[in-house]
């Protein structure tokens, strides 16, 4: 995968294996020491029927992704389900 600036992945659409549209990425975490990534934290679209959605939920209510299922960057953050 090509490198990115964090920068421009602020508010890009994610999306599902599956073309479902999660939502927008919020942000990224990650541990300072090591830099290694952690989650991807997404809000989600409000037609997103939570049932079809199983990545954990923050205490603001947007996604938790694993950074190990991210599949592609492009016009959409892909996302392994």
């Amino acid at each position: 995968m090509a490198n990115i600036l964090a920068e421009n992945l602020s508010g890009k659409a994610v999306m599902g294996s599956d073309g479902t549209e999660l939502g927008d990425l919020y942000n990224i975490t990650m541990d300072l020491k090591s830099g290694q990534l952690h989650h991807l934290l997404v809000s989600p679209h409000e037609q997103l029927n939570p049932e079809r959605v199983t990545f954990d939920v923050d205490e603001a209510g947007r996604l938790r992704v694993p950074v190990s299922n991210v599949q592609a960057v492009k016009d959409y953050i892909v996302v392994g389900r």
